[in-house]
This record gives structure tokens, sequence and C-alpha cells, in this order.
């Protein structure tokens, strides 16, 4: 009974045992799937594959930085616009004829003024002066004048300042004047004339002032020749100016 209890156990191992590898030889081998057909000629086994593409860089252009310091500057300078002035006031003249010694004359002078900075400037200047019965004659003697020329100043101050002028132009002489019979002959000429001198100019209020100017003038008139020479007068003149617009105090500082 034992012998055949291992027979029957026995038997159906070796049946297995035999039968996979029988099944392991009736399986057909897999096969890879038919390429697609490819229009490309086959590759060649001995031809080497070609390189790749070797990266070549390419410089880059970078913008240049650029530094821009800024440049210190001096300040500017105020500016300074010219200022007018117009004066006008009374005049009292020594002039020296030449045939019958010094007369005293009385007028009016007016002038127009421009401060083209804070030391130079620019004037004309128009005055008439005269004389009553000079030599006794009952004919009177008048001097005309219109003049020109740069104004320097010397102190340019808040309320006081003081200058120098040099003016020249022409002006017009005419009285009587000794003739050779004894008598007298009234004439007149028109000769050029200058004139130098300064003064100074006292600021009352942002729109007025007093201004002082002594000159000594160079005219021409005859002689008991009749012969046109030249004369020396001394003008002093007072007069009150008028700044348009009320300039302020300010503007004379330094």
């Amino acid at each position: 009974m034992r012998g055949i209890s291992l027979a029957v156990l026995i038997l159906p191992v070796s049946l297995i045992a035999q039968d996979h590898p029988s099944r392991r030889q009736s399986e057909p081998p897999p096969q890879s799937p038919p390429a697609a057909a490819d229009s490309s000629p086959a590759s060649d086994p001995t031809t080497a594959p070609a390189p790749p593409p070797a990266f070549i860089p390419q410089p880059t252009q970078t913008r240049p930085f650029v530094y821009l310091r800024p440049m210190k500057q001096p300040p500017l300078a105020a500016l300074y616009a010219p200022v007018f002035n117009v004066s006008t006031g009374y005049s009292v003249t020594s002039l020296g004829t030449p045939s019958s010694g010094r007369v005293i004359l009385n007028g009016v002078n007016v002038s127009f003024s421009a401060d083209a900075g804070k030391r130079f400037g620019a004037r004309l200047d128009l005055g008439y002066a005269q004389a009553s019965n000079v030599l006794n004659s009952g004919r009177h003697m008048s001097t005309l004048s219109y003049l020109v020329g740069p104004v320097i100043l010397l102190s340019n101050g808040n309320l006081l300042s003081t200058y120098f002028h040099s003016l020249v132009g022409g002006a017009r002489v005419a009285g009587p004047l000794p003739n050779a019979n004894g008598g007298l002959s009234i004439g007149y000429v028109r000769y050029p004339a200058w004139a130098a001198g300064g003064g100074a100019e006292y600021r009352l209020s942002p729109a007025f002032g007093l201004r002082v100017n002594i000159d000594y003038m160079h005219t021409h008139f005859y002689n008991s020749s009749q012969a046109v020479r030249g004369q020396n007068s001394l003008r002093v003149v007072n007069s009150l100016v008028y700044y348009p617009g009320a300039r302020s105090l300010k503007r004379r500082q330094d």
C-alpha cells in the first residue's frame, strides 16, 4: 500500500515537470512588428556619424556706462536793468566874456540820465540862462547849451551818490558887445561847447531826489574886435530829480 501511494504522489509531479519544457518549446518566438517603409536610403554602418554643429558664441553689445558729473556753475550775477531819471532845476552861471568881463546869468536846466550799470551811465543836458541889462545897454545876454556824454559814478549808496561827467555838444551865445566905434553891437554865435564837472545826488524818497551839480563850461563869443574867441564859465545847478517807476532804494546797493 505504501508503494502504491508513493507512486500516486510522484507520478503527477513528474508529469508536470515533463509538460513545462514542452510548452516552452511550442511557443513561437516573439517577432518584432514590420518596419515602416522608409524612403531614405539605409545608412552605411561604415560611415562615421556627422559631428554636431559647433556653438559659436556671438559678441553681445552692451551700452557703455557713462557717468555725467554735474558741473559746478558759479552763481549768476544779479541782472542790472538800465535806470532812467529826469531832473529839472535852477542854474547860476558866471560867464567870462572876451569883451565885457564876467557876467552872471540865471536860468533853468533839464537833464535826462540813464544808469547803464552800477558805475556807468549817460546824460543829456539842456540849459538856458540869461542876464539882463548887460553893459548898461538895456539888452540881455543869453546862452543855450545842448550837451551829452558819459557819467561815472564815484560812489553809489542807498541814499547818497556822487558822480563825474564829461559832456560835449554845442551852445548858442547871444548879447551886446562893444564895437570899434565905441558903441555897442548885438551878435550871437553857434559854436561847439563842452563841460566837465560832477556833483552829488541825495534820495528823498523812492521817487524823488535832490542833485547839486558844478561844471566848468567852455563856450565862444565875440571880442571887441568882433572875432570869435573862447570863453570860460562856471555853472552851478540845483535840481529836483524824478525816478520814473518809483525805484526801490535797494538798487544802489553794491
